[in-house]
């Protein structure tokens, strides 16, 4: 009775452990990343269409709230939101979502969507701010919910939508753009940062330009040892869509590489390491305006 016991304790722990190791893959490992998986109902569009949508409105936010570092990181002042401007946000996030984007150019829907991601995650995190980063939000469905990623947030021609349809079965497998990964902010210090302005249909292909730029170049994201680089968890998670391996990621990144990190990348043929802060990108000081 005694070793039954104890085996039942043995086998509750590894249990346990198991499943706390699956919980956190997430956070660390590729394997856990969402394949890009299309979801057809929005693969729909109107070549054709020269209808635009407007994101100035965005923009404004954006340039308010969004703090440019020394350390190349961009933080976000959640705390000086004012309760007006929270409702601000909710309106435009409301205005997006009545859109019918199956009737808009292509280039007008990346926008869209990218838009709308970063909208609904600035909109969770001051939901629930203060918060010490955005994986304890706990809002995903499941026992052991990691972040707010799986959650269906809003509704959109009757489908409700997660961030991580936004991202998986919507961005990446429509567009294969390996850029998209820089444009889209998840409010952790390793994120690639919240821009200043909106992306729009005309000014898209520049600012996925500028924003692949900011990030490779940024300290702390590339680092060379000895035995090869240490790169931001994004290029583990998603390695497959910068190229079939690491020489292909190597060679994406010396695209957008200067200086230092471009001399660190130079005759680096493997990636040996990877790291990522889920720390919230917070800049919050003062009142708010």
């Amino acid at each position: 009775m005694g070793a039954w016991i104890l085996l039942m304790k043995w086998d509750w722990r590894a249990l346990f452990g198991a499943m706390l190791a699956l919980v956190m893959t997430p956070l660390t490992g590729a394997a856990s990343a969402p394949e890009a998986d299309l979801w057809e109902r929005w693969a729909a569009h109107a070549p054709d269409s020269t209808t635009t949508i407007d994101h100035g409105w965005w923009t404004e936010f954006l340039d308010a709230y969004v703090e440019p570092g020394d350390d190349g990181i961009n933080r976000f002042a959640y705390g000086r939101v004012s309760r007006a401007r929270k409702g601000g946000l909710k309106q435009y996030i409301a205005g997006l979502t009545a859109l019918p984007i199956e009737l808009y150019n292509r280039y007008e829907q990346f926008a869209y969507w990218i838009n709308l991601y970063n909208a609904l995650t600035i909109d969770v995190i001051l939901d629930h701010y203060p918060v010490a980063s955005i994986v304890k939000l706990s809002l995903s469905p499941g026992l052991f919910a990691i972040g707010p990623w799986n959650k269906k947030m809003v509704v959109i021609g009757g489908e409700a939508v997660s961030l991580n349809d936004i991202e998986h079965r919507i961005l990446r497998p429509i567009w294969r753009e390996p850029r998209t990964h820089y444009a889209i902010n998840c409010s952790a210090l390793s994120c690639p940062n919240l821009l200043t302005e909106a992306f729009t249909a005309a000014k898209a292909s520049g600012l996925l330009d500028v924003a692949a730029w900011d990030y490779i170049n940024r300290p702390g994201i590339i680092s060379a040892e000895e035995r090869g680089l240490v790169v931001s968890s994004i290029f583990e998670w998603y390695k497959a869509d910068f190229g079939s391996g690491d020489r292909e990621l190597i060679s994406h990144l010396l695209t957008y590489a200067d200086g230092d990190v471009a001399t660190k990348l130079e005759g680096m043929t493997r990636i040996v390491g990877h790291r990522y802060d889920w720390r919230l990108n917070d800049a919050s000081a003062g009142q708010s305006e």
